[in-house]
């Protein structure tokens, strides 16, 4: 099956304040999901890639990459900025990050405890912090704090699938 690639993705956005706990708890659930998913897995199939494709491991790395951007587009958000901060769309970091190189327990535990320091700082918004929106660069579309984080949820899913694919190419 053809999966739809990140950058030509659409979304749904305009959530209500009341889709933010389901959000909330999908991005909570990304560190368990992440580990459930890679923990038995041998070295080498973390490591492996297909083409110039990313490894699970790389993949796990580029979800670490990207959890400062989220955090510095909700200080956008809160500061009330008219637009959020650009992310770098050749994923230099990534890139250079050399994660197959990493030991993959370091990498999940940093993903888990980044995430859970984004967490605790979403659950401690009031809901009136919940309705500012700024454009979102890329997308050209306004984004409040609820839309930036489905779409946080969006794009972790986006690499939970490709890492399911990555395993069943063998």
């Amino acid at each position: 099956m053809t999966r739809r690639r990140w950058l030509q993705r659409r979304f749904e956005l305009g959530l209500a304040p009341d889709a933010f706990p389901d959000v909330i708890e999908r991005l909570r659930g990304t560190p368990v999901r992440l580990e459930e998913r890679t923990r038995r897995l041998p070295p080498d199939v973390l490591t492996r890639r297909l083409g110039d494709d990313w490894s699970i491991q790389e993949n796990v790395g580029h979800l670490l990459d990207l959890e400062p951007l989220w955090e510095c587009r909700l200080d956008d958000l809160l500061a009330g900025e008219l637009e959020l901060r650009e992310a770098d769309l050749t994923n230099r970091a990534t890139h250079e990050a050399n994660h197959n190189d990493a030991n993959p327990r370091t990498l999940l535990s940093d993903f888990r405890g980044t995430r859970e320091r984004i967490v605790i700082r979403l659950e401690s918004l009031a809901e009136d912090q919940l309705a500012h929106s700024a454009l979102h660069p890329r997308l050209k579309e306004p984004m409040t704090v609820v839309d930036l984080f489905f779409f946080v949820a969006e794009h972790d899913d986006h690499h939970l699938a490709r890492i399911t694919e990555i395993l069943r190419s063998g």
